[in-house]
């Protein structure tokens, strides 16, 4: 459980803009899951105790590199814009933003929900956003990025791609 003071606030602010909205505005959730691991895993077969053979994944695997990914879940769509990086620093995190917003019209209300990482609250960052007063940041209450909704899509991503996965390169574990 987290230990902000400022849980309810920050939690009801948040979930306030998944259940309600501002007309017309465009709602974000936007993270980063870093070092994601390419991992090169070997495999055999396994009987279940129902009798079936499955594809079993073993504990032994060969390391071919990390990449780090954003992504940017669009609310009422649910839609999903990424961006893979070799790196992630707040350059990159910026560069993200700016891919991310570059077909929103100017007068168009955002708000981009984040966490407390500290690259979300760089000087260059906030400065960035003062360049733009049509834009709303909302943060997660501290230890609680749960609440950002684009976790819910990184633990699928996880589940279905990443942790069973066989990846012999970064290449390969990134067009997957």
């Amino acid at each position: 459980m987290s230990a902000d003071p400022e849980f309810a606030a920050k939690a009801a602010d948040v979930i306030g803009l998944y259940l309600g909205p501002p007309t017309n505005a465009l709602v974000l959730s936007v993270d980063e899951k870093p070092s994601i691991q390419a991992l090169e895993r070997k495999t055999g077969y396994v009987h279940t105790s129902s009798g079936k053979i499955v594809r079993g994944i073993k504990s032994t695997y060969k390391r071919h590199g990390t990449v780090n990914l954003f992504a940017a879940l669009n609310v009422a769509t649910g839609a999903i814009q990424s961006k893979v990086t070799a790196v992630k620093k707040r350059p990159d995190f910026q560069a993200f933003l700016d891919d991310v917003v570059a077909e929103v019209p100017p007068s168009q209300e955002v708000h981009v929900i984040l966490d407390n990482y500290a690259t979300h609250k760089a000087p260059k960052i906030k400065a960035w956003l003062a360049r733009r007063p049509h834009y709303h940041i909302h943060f997660t209450p501290t230890s609680a990025s749960w609440i950002n909704q684009v976790e819910r899509w990184f633990a699928e991503l996880t589940r279905k791609q990443i942790r069973r996965g066989v990846h012999t390169s970064t290449n390969q574990l990134e067009a997957d």
